[in-house]
C-alpha cells in the first residue's frame, strides 16, 4: 500500500495498480482525472480497477456532477440521466459500475445539487476571479461543464441566468420579470433547427419580421412554446400581442437570444428541409413539442387542433399523417394498450405498430397501406423517453416514410422506409436488438 499527498498524480506507470482510494478532496478537474488515471493502466489478470472515494461524504456541496462530467465529457444528456440508466456512451471497452448504495447517494447529492440555487450563485460570484474569463452564459456552463438543463434545472427551477447574476450582486435587480416564462424557460432548451433559430435571433435582437410563410408559422410555433392556449383564451388580441408579452422583460428578452446563440453554435449534426408541398417550417432531424408541431402544421387553434389520443394525428386539409412515437416505455406512462412495439431495423426501416383497435379492413388502415396511391403523406417524430431532465422530452422529426409492408390485426404492425437516414445516434437507442 503507497499513501501520498501529491507526489503520484501524474507522470507514474504502475499499470498492477486495481484499487485507488480518494482521501484528499480537490476543486481541480485534471488533478482528479490525473489521480485516477493512475490506476487505469491495462495490465495482465487485471480486470478492472476500484475506485473507493471517501471524499464524497466529506461535506454536503460536494459535486458528483463535476467528477463524472469530466469522465464522459459532453453528452446530449445529464449526468443523472446516466447514473440512473448506465454510461451508455463510453469508449468501447470501458464501463462504470456503481453499487447500488453509492447509485442512491450519487443520485440524492444529484438532485440536490441541481437544486442548489446557493451553489450556482456562489460559482457566478467567483467566476471571473477564479477564470479571467468574462462572466457570459456560454463561458459559464462550458467552464463548468455543466448542460443548460443543469442550469436551468427541473419542474422546480424557475430560474434563469439573469436572475441568478442579479441575486448574486453582479447585476441590477430586474423589472418585469414575469415567473410564468421563467418557468417555461427548459422548452426553448430543446431548439436545434438552424432555420428556426436563426430567424428567432433577427426576429427578437434586430426586430426582423417574417418574410414569408414558414417564418410566420415559426413565431406562431415560438407563442406555443411559451403559451398553452390560443390568444382569444388568454385574454389577447393576436398572437403577435401573445409573442411581445413574452419579449416584454429585457433581461429575459437577452437571455433567450443567448440560449438560441449557444444552440446554434453547438449543433453537430446536419438538419435538412422538409419535402412537404404545404407550409411546415419543421426541419429534418431537429427536435420538437406537440404544441410546436402543431403550430407549424397550423393548427394553433384550440376549435382547429385535431384530437388525439395514443399519438397519432391525422391532417384532413394536408392530407398527413403524423406518428408521435416514444421508444422506451413504461408501465407508469402507458396502458398496457399503448405499450407498442415501435423500433427501428436500421437506418431507413422502421418498425411500427398500431392501435389496438385498427384491424387491415378499417378506413385508417387502408390510408396507412394505400397512401401514396391516394396522395397521402406519412410522417415520425420519435424520442427515446416520455420524460428526460425534469420535462416532457420533444420528439425528433425524422421526415416523411412510405410504406413498405405489414402484418396482424388489432394491433397491425407496419414496416416503414424513411426517406432520409435516421441519425446515428438515434438508430443505436431505436435499434432493440442493440444492447
Amino acid at each position: 500500500m503507497i499513501f501520498v499527498v501529491d507526489l503520484y498524480n501524474e507522470g507514474v506507470d504502475i499499470p498492477e495498480v486495481n484499487t485507488i482510494l480518494f482521501l484528499r478532496p480537490t476543486e481541480s478537474l485534471t488533478v482528479f482525472l490525473q489521480q485516477l488515471g493512475r490506476g487505469l493502466r491495462m495490465a495482465d489478470g487485471k480486470e478492472c480497477l476500484t475506485v473507493l472515494d471517501f471524499i464524497g461524504q466529506a461535506h454536503q456541496e460536494y459535486r458528483f456532477q463535476d467528477k463524472f462530467r469530466a469522465l464522459i465529457g459532453a453528452t446530449k444528456h445529464s449526468i443523472s440521466h446516466y447514473v440512473e440508466n448506465g454510461f451508455s456512451n463510453l469508449p468501447r471497452g470501458t464501463f462504470i459500475q456503481l453499487e447500488k448504495q453509492a447509485k442512491e447517494y450519487v443520485m440524492r447529492n444529484l438532485k440536490q445539487m441541481s437544486r442548489n440555487r446557493r451553489a450556482l450563485i456562489q460559482k457566478l460570484q467567483t467566476f471571473q476571479q477564479d477564470t479571467g474569463l468574462p462572466l457570459t452564459l456560454a463561458h459559464f456552463v462550458e467552464h463548468h461543464g455543466m448542460t443548460l438543463y443543469e442550469l436551468y434545472g427541473g419542474r422546480t427551477g424557475k430560474r434563469y441566468f439573469r436572475g441568478m447574476l442579479a441575486e448574486a450582486g453582479l447585476t441590477a435587480p430586474i423589472e418585469g420579470e414575469q415567473e410564468e416564462y421563467i418557468r417555461r424557460m427548459p422548452s426553448v432548451l430543446t431548439i436545434n433547427s438552424r432555420s428556426w433559430l436563426t430567424f428567432l435571433i433577427d426576429f427578437i435582437e434586430k426586430g426582423k419580421e417574417p418574410k414569408n410563410a414558414d417564418e410566420q408559422r415559426m413565431l406562431i410555433m415560438f407563442y406555443y412554446t411559451f403559451h398553452r392556449a390560443a390568444p382569444e383564451k388568454l385574454g389577447l388580441i393576436s398572437i403577435e400581442e401573445g409573442v411581445q408579452r413574452v419579449l416584454s422583460c429585457e433581461a429575459f428578452r437577452a437571455e433567450l437570444v443567448d440560449i438560441f446563440k449557444y444552440n446554434l453554435a453547438h449543433l453537430r449534426f446536419v438538419d435538412k428541409s422538409n419535402s412537404f408541398p404545404y407550409t411546415c417550417p419543421l426541419d429534418i432531424h431537429c427536435m420538437y413539442s406537440i404544441d410546436q408541431v402543431l403550430a407549424a402544421f397550423g393548427y394553433w387553434n384550440a376549435e382547429q387542433s385535431p384530437t388525439f389520443r395514443e399519438g397519432v394525428k391525422y391532417f384532413a386539409d394536408e392530407q398527413t399523417d403524423i406518428f408521435f412515437i416514444t421508444l422506451n416505455k413504461s408501465d407508469k406512462d402507458f396502458s398496457p394498450s399503448t405499450l407498442y412495439e415501435d423500433y427501428a431495423i436500421n437506418e431507413r426501416l422502421f418498425h411500427w405498430q398500431t392501435q389496438s383497435r385498427v384491424s387491415e379492413h378499417t378506413a385508417t388502415a387502408q390510408r396507412y397501406i394505400h397512401h401514396r396511391e391516394t396522395g397521402n403523406r406519412i410522417a415520425l417524430l420519435v424520442r427515446e423517453y416520455k420524460e428526460e431532465h425534469g420535462y416532457t422530452s420533444p420528439f425528433v422529426f425524422l421526415g416523411e416514410a412510405d410504406y413498405v409492408s405489414h402484418e396482424g390485426n388489432k394491433p397491425m404492425s407496419f414496416v416503414w422506409r424513411l426517406r432520409e437516414d435516421m441519425p446515428a445516434k438515434m438508430v443505436a437507442v431505436a435499434n432493440k436488438c442493440i444492447v
